[in-house]
């Protein structure tokens, strides 16, 4: 159902049927809440079943790049931060003059869908409470200070060793223009590796200048335009670059994220004290007040493998088109924030992932 609204979303976006596009809207809102009802309902049941038939943020590389790694041919497993099913159609159409797809599939990301526990989760193989019972000296708790995603390196060297792969891998994490250009150059070394994990940041780093920068706010005002740009950025930007480098030999390319992000509109009021975090889409931490009806609650974090950074915490999600704003700042909240870019929650936007599986054309 979501491939299809993306489907309709990218071909409307491109007429001016101005009523047509509010019957999508309208179609995606409802998907948006069953959607929700669905995770409400069965989030519990399935991030705790071990042998779920579901490809979830921690069985990722176990289910689907593993069984790639039997063959002699080098697999490069790129991550692009925060990149939504509906931005991976914009720019596979940049990407379909060099590779055909072999597999155009998704996977859904666990909760909260952010950097730190997603793609934590991704390399490590393992749900947040495991990866911190696990890793205690590198695992950060929201209140912790420092980066987040420091020891990714090291939680995929340890999934490899316990999937028994005695492999070579690179691992690169592009956070910067600098650094994107020498990936071009690293691409002759990658093929003598089994496994090359590449980490690239722009989508994420684009979502969040758009909420802070206001020219970047008119680049991408909404769904078709924050598209275009990544699009637009794509096929000038080192990654293609890399990859018509990549596509010259034989091998396997799989592109992914860790989470999307969705458009909010609707502001919720939430109260908690100094120590609860930043985000707008879910909030951790003990005495949080909020309106149980319009979020997700989760009372007993360790059954959902989160961590429990008190005895008393707790984890509130957004779900839909909400956000939080706390009420003596309400209005400064819901004028800055609304129709902003935001990550954290439940939605399919955010959870409903892309997973692709390319292979260079006549290779």
């Amino acid at each position: 159902v979501y491939k299809k609204l993306v489907f309709w979303e990218m071909q409307l976006g491109q007429t001016d049927q101005g009523g047509m596009k509010e019957v999508l809207e309208t179609q995606k809102a409802d998907a948006n809440r069953s959607f929700c009802k669905f995770i409400d309902k069965n989030y519990s049941e399935i991030i705790q079943d071990d042998d779920t038939e579901i490809t979830l943020s921690h069985n990722l590389i176990r289910k689907h790049v593993n069984p790639m790694l039997d063959n002699e041919e080098p697999v490069y497993f790129i991550l692009l931060d925060n990149l939504r099913f509906d931005q991976w159609r914009a720019i596979s159409e940049t990407i379909n003059e060099l590779y055909r797809t072999e597999q155009e599939d998704m996977y859904m990301s666990i909760l909260p869908t952010t950097t730190q526990y997603c793609r934590n989760s991704i390399f490590s193989g393992l749900r947040p409470s495991e990866i911190e019972s696990t890793f205690p000296d590198k695992w950060s708790n929201d209140e912790d200070e420092g980066g987040k995603n420091m020891y990714e390196k090291d939680f995929l060297a340890s999934q490899l060793s316990r999937l028994r792969r005695d492999i070579k891998f690179s691992y690169t994490k592009i956070t910067n223009l600098d650094n994107a250009k020498a990936l071009v150059d690293q691409v002759p070394n990658m093929r003598q590796n089994q496994l090359n994990v590449i980490v690239y940041n722009f989508v994420d780093a684009f979502s969040h200048a758009r909420t802070d920068v206001n020219i970047v706010r008119e680049l991408a005002d909404d769904e078709a335009a924050y598209r275009n740009v990544t699009a637009t950025w794509f096929k000038h930007s080192p990654l293609w670059e890399a990859m018509q480098r990549i596509a010259e030999k034989p091998g396997k390319i799989v592109i992914t994220t860790d989470h999307g992000s969705v458009r909010v509109k609707n502001a919720v009021k939430v109260i908690g004290d100094k120590k609860v975090n930043s985000n707008l889409r879910y909030k951790q931490g003990k005495n949080i007040t909020y309106n149980a009806k319009e979020v997700f609650e989760v009372k007993k974090p360790k059954e959902l493998f989160l961590p429990l950074q008190h005895l008393s915490s707790a984890f509130v999600f957004a779900m839909e088109n909400d956000f939080f704003a706390y009420p003596n700042n309400y209005n400064y909240y819901v004028n800055y924030y609304k129709n902003t870019f935001q990550h954290g929650g439940i939605s399919m936007e955010e959870m409903m992932c892309p997973l692709i599986t390319l292979r260079p054309k006549g290779k």
